[in-house]
């Protein structure tokens, strides 16, 4: 897959089929744009994702940062799916002033070469977020593209969107972000060095440090599935700062999975959050910390 990242000064030689939004999560609704244009591929063109970086709330402060899926996860996703070219446009006061007509006809048609875009109900692009669906389908005759909108997806009478999952994340519903997002909630790193007491108790571990821009649920123990080297693994997972063995307030993700043995040290996992069993606390004794995690991981092999 082609990156073009950090410059609004490029070209696209061959012709494309183009989605456009933020994508975050890379929900059900965002894959259904992306079905569109990977199913214009058959036809030549290429699939092109369109997407802003930073996002337009981080630019201008309406929000934290935390993002369901961190820049690397959705070029991880991206290019699994089959994308040919992620354009990440360096969103600034003054390319986000970009009148929304100048952003069709100069980007769109010309750098893009679009000759098709899959277009959300809510898309919004250029100045005061003033191009949308509607203005792209009446342009789109003049710039020598076609446009589909998509209507939004429901799931149990709920609206899928990033919003409502980041919701569901922060209240530890897994199962519910998994409905909605087609994929469980996953956390990608490489594996550090932890300080060894699960491997002390019996109980060895990997361990990782999400990244600072990662939104995380709420800290507690969670069924897990671990992917290492293309091979799933079932595990369990502690999302937190581990207060029973540490005194420092770094958050991590430190999972235990059953039936393996290797060291991984330096290598890349994704964590995949399943559903929650318990909130972290601190224990009275490592003794009492063994018995609870006796009793987590016996429960997590038939989970």
């Amino acid at each position: 897959m082609e990156i073009i990242a950090g410059t609004t000064d490029f070209y696209l030689e061959k012709d494309t089929a183009v989605a456009i939004g933020k994508f975050d999560g890379v929900h059900l609704g965002h894959r259904r744009l992306l079905e569109e244009i990977l199913g214009r591929k058959k036809y030549g063109l290429a699939a092109c994702v369109f997407t802003f970086e930073p996002t337009p709330a981080v630019l201008f402060g309406l929000s934290d940062g935390k993002e369901l899926t961190t820049r690397e996860e959705k070029r991880r996703l991206f290019e699994r799916l089959g994308i040919d070219t992620l354009i990440e446009f360096p969103l600034t006061k003054e390319t986000a002033a970009t009148e929304p007509e100048r952003f069709a006809t100069e980007i769109l048609a010309k750098q893009m070469n679009t000759r098709f875009v899959a277009a959300g109900e809510d898309l919004s692009f250029g100045k005061n977020g003033a191009g949308n669906a509607e203005l792209l389908e009446r342009m789109a005759p003049h710039l020598g593209f076609c446009v589909q909108t998509i209507e939004k997806i429901e799931v149990n009478g709920i609206e899928v969107s990033s919003t409502y999952i980041r919701k569901l994340v922060e209240e530890g519903r897994m199962e519910e972000a998994e409905e909605m997002l087609g994929m469980p909630y996953t956390l990608v790193g490489a594996v550090e060095h932890g300080n060894h007491i699960g491997h002390t108790l019996g109980f060895p571990t990997v361990n990782l440090l999400p990244p600072a821009g990662k939104l995380l649920p709420p800290n507690g123990v969670y069924y897990a599935a671990v992917r290492h080297n293309g091979k799933v693994y079932k595990a369990i997972s502690n999302v937190g700062t581990k207060p029973t063995v540490s005194s420092e307030k770094v958050m991590g993700v430190e999972s235990y999975l059953y039936d393996f043995d290797q060291d991984i040290y330096g290598q890349e996992i994704e964590v995949a959050l399943k559903r929650f069993r318990r909130p972290e606390r601190r224990f009275g004794s490592l003794e009492e910390l063994k018995e609870q995690l006796d009793r987590d991981i016996a429960d997590g092999r038939n989970a």
